[in-house]
Formats: structure tokens, sequence, C-alpha cells
């Protein structure tokens, strides 16, 4: 197995970041497309049971957990220290996309109890729109922090492990004996100080 190349602090800041702006940068303009077209407007149709409807989330994602935001929004940030402490020890650039793709999704949503709040810090709601019929009504920061969750999980499960070297412990070398190139000289059988000389 071959093992992901190592990034440089600076381009691993810059993939995350970028990722992250990206996200948020969609999910805000979908937002705000939505207040201005589906707000106070009957549901549309997409295709099959997809439709954009428009409803305001004070809760967890996914329309759920109405009321809670303030404490929902506490958790979002402990979440995303703990995604930035872990996007220092990745070395895959996959996963370094993901982990700003889910900083994305939580800073999206959370800018919506910030910018959005009327009764208080935090206290804003949550704008969904994509609307499947047989899931609660969603919207692209939900989606990213679900689907970027699940394949951060997939993607760390299968990139490998630096194993540590135990305290006191020598580093392997080669064994005795091994064949590095460099053969050793023949005994001197007759004493004269002459390696093979009879």
């Amino acid at each position: 197995m071959t093992t992901p190349s190592t990034v440089s602090s600076t381009r691993r800041w810059s993939i995350v970041v970028g990722a992250a702006l990206v996200v948020l940068g969609i999910d805000q303009l979908t937002k705000a497309w939505a207040v201005d077209r589906l707000k106070d407007q009957l549901p549309i149709d997409v295709v099959w049971t997809l439709r954009f409807n428009y409803a305001e989330n004070t809760g967890m994602a996914f329309s759920t957990g109405s009321g809670a935001g303030r404490w929902i929004s506490l958790v979002v940030l402990a979440i995303v220290v703990a995604l930035v402490l872990l996007a220092r020890s990745v070395r895959s650039t996959a996963s370094l996309v993901l982990i700003g793709v889910v900083i994305g999704g939580a800073f999206g949503n959370l800018f919506d109890r910030i910018f959005r709040a009327q009764a208080g810090f935090l206290s804003g709601a949550v704008v969904d729109w994509i609307d499947v019929q047989w899931w609660p009504i969603f919207n692209i920061a939900d989606a990213a922090v679900v689907v970027g969750g699940i394949l951060i999980a997939i993607f760390l499960l299968r990139e490998p492990v630096d194993q540590p070297v135990p305290a006191g412990a020598e580093p392997a070398t080669e064994p005795a004996g091994s064949d590095d190139g460099v053969r050793p000289a023949p005994e001197d059988p007759t004493g004269t100080g002459e390696p093979g000389a009879r």
C-alpha cells in the first residue's frame, strides 16, 4: 500500500479554508435565493418527489429540535475546533477537502443563527429549502455536514497511521551479515597479513 504524501502546512490550511469558503458561499447564495423566491410562496416541484419548499428552523439540522439553536451552535463550534485539530494530522488531500466541506457547512448554518437573529445572540432561524418529501427539509449546509462527515470517517479508516516508536526502543537496523553490497575480505590462512595469500 502506498502512503499518502505529506502536505505542507501552508497547502494544508489553504485546502481546508478554500473548501470551507466554497461550501459557505454556495450555501449562503442558495439561502438568499430561497428567501427571495420561495418564502410565502407555494413549493416548486422539480423532479420526482424533489421540490423547493421554504422553511425556517431554530433547532438542529433537517428542521428538528426546534428552539435549541443556541445550544446547537455551541456544539457546532466544538465540532469545528475538533476538525481543525484533526486537520493538523491528516495527510491526504481528499480528507483535508472533506474537513473543509464539513466546516463550511457548519458555518453556513451558524451564520444564519447569527445574522438572522431577532431575539438575542444565536437565536436566528436556519433557512431550509430542499424538500424530498420523505426526509426532513434541509439545505446545502446540512448536506455538506452529513455527507462530508460520513466520507471523512471512511477516508480516515482507510488512511495509514504512523505507528509511534516506544520510548527507549532502538530503530530497526539491518541484520548482521545482510547483503548490503560490501563483501568481507577473505581470511588470511598463512598469517602473512595478505588477505587470500596461500
